[in-house]
């Protein structure tokens, strides 16, 4: 198979992203009196969109008001706070220059608030030129749900069949399953082998540099 494009996830895959969420989370939770949590645990809290960050960090049991009175919050901190220490991944600009050399078209997409994904992108990745960036965005569901995949897939005039999908967490394995791509789960990100080998991937990555053997 011939790959033409790659689709990448972007919290745990090509940004370094734990430690200003969790600094931003925990500043919410001590705000309202909760309890805090350390920094490896949220790497298995994210990735399923804001909302549901919020209600993993939140006591079992909080009513949706609270629910939605934090996520307003941390939306607010976290916009202040996202790049005190996020960065790329080592190996990610390496990674990228080799698949713009092997001329595969690049596009990302989150289930962070768009926004927030475009900003980040702007900022951390402005040397890469992607096709497209997509966020979490309103009427359109959040993966694992294939929708965005396949509008990037449409999009590009580009079956989903010749996409490789990186991704960090099963989340992102089960996205490329149900929308015919080559799933490809990194190591380097929130998630282990056996949860992403468990959701579909086909192969795993132990660094960025290593995609050359995908190709």
């Amino acid at each position: 198979m011939k790959y033409r494009a790659v689709i990448f996830d972007l919290d745990g895959t090509l940004l370094d992203t734990i430690d200003d969420i969790a600094g931003s989370m925990n500043s919410v939770l001590s705000g309202y009196g909760y309890p805090t949590h350390p920094v490896d645990r949220y790497k298995i809290m994210v990735g399923d969109g804001l909302e549901m960050l919020v209600r993993r960090s939140l006591p079992e049991g909080s009513d949706d008001a609270t629910v939605q009175a934090c996520v307003g919050e941390m939306e607010a901190v976290y916009s202040e706070n996202w790049d005190v220490v996020t960065k790329p991944y080592p190996g990610v600009e390496t990674m990228l220059r080799y698949l713009k050399g092997r001329g595969l078209r690049m596009a990302i997409l989150s289930n962070k608030p768009h926004d927030f994904a475009e900003l980040m992108v702007a900022k951390l990745l402005s040397g890469w030129e992607f096709d497209m960036v997509l966020g979490a965005r309103d009427g359109v569901p959040k993966k694992p749900d294939p929708i965005a995949a396949l509008e990037i897939a449409q999009s590009l005039s580009i079956d989903p069949s010749q996409f490789l999908y990186l991704g960090d967490t099963n989340t992102d394995m089960r996205t490329a399953v149900a929308s015919g791509m080559f799933a490809v789960g990194v190591l380097w990100g929130f998630r282990d082998a056996e949860e992403l080998l468990g959701s579909g991937a086909r192969v795993l990555l132990q660094k960025p540099e290593d995609i050359t053997d995908v190709l």
